[in-house]
This record gives C-alpha cells, sequence and structure tokens, in this order.
C-alpha cells in the first residue's frame, strides 16, 4: 500500500543558515573594501622633517607596500621596486594626482580638482562652515559644496565614511536667515555691525565759544614821505 505524502502542520520550521554579523564582522567587512594602506594614508601628516634624514627633507612620499608613516626623497632608497605616491598641497590641503592614485584605487564620485594643469582629487575633507550661495550639489558626508552634479564626495576621505555601513548622516547645515545681524551671502557670519552703526554720523560743529577768532588785518600805516 503506498503511503501518500503529507505535510505535518505540526513540523518546525527552520530559519534557513544565515550569517549574523556583529560590530567585529561589520569592521572586517569594511577594512577588506578598501585596500590596507588607504586608511593609514588618510591619517598620515605629510610635509614634516624627516627624523632620519637632514630636517631639511620634507616627507611627502608615502609607500603603499609598507604603510609605515610618509616618507622623504632619501627613504625611498630602502622602498625599490615598491608602489610610491607622492602627495602635493594645496591651500594647506593635501592632494594627490589622479593620475597616480587611480592605478591603484577606484575614485569614482569622488570630486577632481585641476590645479597646475594637472587633475588633483583631496585625501580628506575641508571645513565648510555652510553651502554657498546657489549650491545645488554637496558632498554627502561634511556637505561641502560641488562642482559638478556629477560627483557625490569631496574626498577619499569622504567616501570611504560615506559609504560605510555604519554611516550615520550628518545634520545638514542650512544658511542663516538674514535677522538683525547680518551675515554674507554664503551664510559665514562676519560680525558686521547693524546698519544703525554703518550709517554715516552727522559731523558735530563747534560752538562760537569753541571758534577760533581771527584778527581782522588792520588798515596798513603808510611812512610820511620826506
Amino acid at each position: 500500500m503506498a503511503i501518500e505524502d503529507y505535510e505535518n502542520p505540526h513540523r518546525v520550521i527552520k530559519p534557513k543558515n544565515r550569517r549574523i554579523m556583529g560590530a567585529d564582522g561589520l569592521e572586517e567587512e569594511e577594512n577588506h573594501r578598501w585596500p590596507a594602506w588607504l586608511k593609514p594614508l588618510l591619517k598620515e601628516h605629510f610635509f614634516v622633517q624627516c627624523n632620519v634624514h637632514s630636517p631639511k627633507s620634507e616627507c611627502k612620499m608615502y609607500c603603499l607596500d609598507c604603510a609605515n608613516g610618509s616618507l622623504c626623497a632619501l627613504c625611498l632608497a630602502h622602498h625599490n621596486n615598491h608602489r610610491t605616491i607622492q602627495i602635493r598641497r594645496s591651500s594647506y590641503h593635501d592632494v594627490i594626482r589622479v593620475n597616480e592614485i587611480q592605478k591603484y584605487l577606484d575614485i569614482f564620485g569622488i570630486q577632481t580638482y585641476v590645479i597646475n594643469s594637472a587633475k588633483v582629487v583631496f585625501l580628506n575633507e575641508r571645513p565648510q562652515p555652510r553651502p554657498g550661495k546657489g549650491v545645488t550639489n554637496t558632498c554627502k558626508v561634511c556637505y561641502r559644496g560641488l562642482v559638478d552634479d556629477c560627483f557625490s564626495f569631496c574626498s577619499l576621505g569622504c567616501k570611504v565614511a560615506g559609504t560605510a555601513r555604519s554611516f550615520e548622516k550628518r545634520v545638514k547645515p542650512t544658511p542663516m536667515e538674514p535677522d538683525n545681524s547680518s551675515s554674507n551671502s554664503s551664510g559665514v557670519e562676519d560680525n558686521i555691525p547693524n546698519a544703525q552703526s554703518l550709517a554715516p554720523s552727522t559731523p558735530h560743529l563747534p560752538t562760537s565759544t569753541s571758534l577760533r577768532k581771527r584778527k581782522r588785518k588792520g588798515i596798513p600805516f603808510q611812512s610820511p614821505l620826506q
């Protein structure tokens, strides 16, 4: 006699085996998303004196294979056949040329700038208190105004932070409304005094007693003819 298959209404449905990530798992996944040298690069200080060689040697090189700090030109002798990049500066901020970094890292979505006829990207965000007037596209992390609408981040650091699963969006700063305290068009306060203090004050005329009296010239006397 054939036994018909039937579904047991009391059977226990076991959930599929899914990987549940904790804080350590998320951190490990984030570390594998980016090269191991990227985060140390973003935290590194450049254009400082070399502790090994001459104090006049500036550390503006970085070895991607060692990732053990900034290097000067003389330090490169110990990094033969290593992947090295050069950091440059623009307005006291660290930048790197696009043709150097795009060999090792995907910089899609990061705003590029042309400095000295070369395209560069900034390593880290640059503080901007409030968005400028008429800015329609801003960085998704620090809300710095972007030149082109096709970009989403202003720097490498902002892309790393903005693409992380644990990323929490900041409160977007809004331009201040005009009130008794004046502000410029970009929303940055200039501590300008109120309009009353800017109005030209009426000069105080000196009183009649304070006027210096001038003596009229008398009639010149002619000497008698001799």
